[in-house]
């Protein structure tokens, strides 16, 4: 952003992966609520590796339209990768982040912004009355936002949609990997930020193929334990290792104490409890081993948050005329 532009109050960023069919709709529809908006916006468009014509129709859209910004990513690196790289190029004071298979409705964006101006730091789309696949989407995503309430303590209800917004200070504080875009309101939890949300319509995809299946599911749970390690653990690593290793270390010498006492007071014979003996020894060697782990946890969580500046993308190019301009020194 050089002398001559203004810093934009509003920036949209909305990946696309093979959504050829909807990428004009979407810019059209955009810039109806856009225009009316009143303040300074920037539109960032990113191509996350398609296979199609998308990023010919958002270079197309960027010869034209002076607000936009496209990112072309190298290859598909998945959801998360292209919000993160959006989120690297905005530079608007509010980040709104979108889908762009037309299934949000930008009309809902002045929502959005209202709550924003309330003192939220965070407001989350909510999916109130879903139209999606009950086996694909519905009863998966039901049992995730379930499963996330009750692990990180964030009152809402509906984590996995991409439509939220958010103070640029609260973008600046996350770096995003696998498939986390979808429990930012979690990630940052620990950090103080207000969370609310609001009502969102669930429109029906009518064209393009969706891109979400049953083999997110896995990648899903897996995450759920990625998240609540970090919102819980992230810092103090020691203390759940440290918790596993007391627990089975303690088992482990309480058995062994036990036999001891049979051995010496009860004359118990060694042979008949020497798998007993062995479980013991082990309990005990597998709570040094968690303690350990814990201790070299503990360093590699130091190390993380001194270097905490690791892409997940690799960007192809970049349509951004205000990089032009400062590369020309204009």
């Amino acid at each position: 952003m050089n002398a001559t532009t203004p810093q934009p109050y509003l920036s949209i960023v909305i990946p696309f992966y093979n959504e050829e069919e909807n990428v004009e709709e979407m810019h059209r529809r955009l810039k109806v609520v856009l225009d009316r908006f009143g303040r300074t916006y920037e539109i960032i468009y990113v191509d996350d590796g398609s296979q199609d014509r998308t990023y010919d129709r958002l270079r197309a859209i960027y010869e034209r339209d002076t607000t936009v910004r496209v990112v072309k990513l190298r290859r598909n690196f998945g959801q998360t990768a292209g919000l993160q790289a959006g989120f690297d190029h905005a530079q608007g004071e509010v980040i709104i982040s979108m889908d762009g298979d037309l299934q949000h409705d930008p009309e809902e964006i002045p929502q959005f912004l209202a709550k924003i101006d309330e003192g939220f730091d965070i407001v989350s789309g909510w999916r109130k009355e879903r139209k999606d696949n009950a086996l694909l989407r519905k009863f998966p995503s039901r049992v995730a936002n379930r499963m996330m309430k009750r692990l990180v303590r964030v009152d809402i209800h509906d984590f996995g949609t991409t439509f939220k917004a958010y103070r640029r200070r609260v973008v600046q504080s996350i770096r995003l990997f696998g498939e986390l875009h979808r429990f930012i309101p979690a990630l940052i939890s620990r950090e103080g930020f207000k969370i609310t949300e609001i009502p969102i319509s669930n429109i029906n995809r009518l064209k393009g193929k969706s891109k979400y299946g049953l083999s997110r599911v896995k990648r899903v749970f897996f995450d759920l334990i990625t998240v609540k390690f970090m919102v819980s653990f992230i810092d103090r690593p020691l203390q759940i290792f440290g918790l596993l290793g007391a627990t089975f270390g303690t088992a482990g010498l309480l058995i062994a104490l036990i036999l001891a006492a049979g051995f010496y007071f009860f004359s118990w014979n060694i042979k008949e409890n020497l798998g007993n003996l062995i479980l013991s020894v082990f309990l005990m060697i597998l709570g040094v081993f968690f303690i350990m782990t814990g201790l070299l946890a503990e360093v590699i969580s130091r190390i993380y948050f001194q270097t905490h500046h690791i892409r997940i993308y690799s960007i192809d190019r970049v349509d951004d005329r205000n990089a032009v301009r400062e590369a020309d020194g204009v």
